[in-house]
């Protein structure tokens, strides 16, 4: 499978992914814990179908130490037993937020009120800010075809 378009020698592209990877780097350094954000950003790209990021993100997830048995589980999150509440409020929130136009109301109340439970409102703005930005790149690399399974963690560090 070939790309559609090569973002990485467009220049335009360029300058947009710089813009998005300047967001992604202020939530990365947020207090949102590390493995909770690449759960986020796993199962989003598995629910929007983006080969591109599942691939970085369950690959730079095992680099920094996620087991194998939790990144095999990420998409059966609600019957698995190694999640912890607070990840599961991610889980939900991510779910809810990657699929905002199947809801008629958006995020229901009691989704957010879970979230809110584990994370204090800048984790809360750093969880929202995450679902966001990983859904951008789910997009881009869904539309123009990204393949997947190249990739090497901290390849693009």
């Amino acid at each position: 499978m070939e790309a559609r378009l090569n973002p990485f020698t467009s220049p335009l592209a360029g300058k947009v992914i710089k813009h998005i990877n300047s967001a992604g780097k202020v939530v990365a350094d947020s207090t949102l814990p590390g493995a909770t954000q690449e759960l986020v950003k796993i199962r989003a790209s598995q629910i929007n179908g983006c080969g591109f990021c599942t691939d970085m993100h369950t690959k730079d997830a095992a680099h920094a130490g996620e087991t194998q048995q939790r990144l095999n589980l990420i998409a059966a999150w609600r019957e698995a037993t190694v999640f912890t509440d607070a990840e599961r409020a991610a889980l939900e929130l991510t779910e809810q937020g990657t699929r905002i136009a199947d809801a008629a109301g958006g995020v229901p109340d009691e989704v957010w009120a879970n979230a809110a439970k584990h994370y204090d409102e800048e984790q809360l703005l750093a969880l929202v800010s995450l679902i966001a930005i990983i859904n951008v790149y789910n997009r881009m690399n869904v539309m123009v075809q990204m393949p997947a399974g190249s990739y090497q963690p901290g390849q693009f560090s």
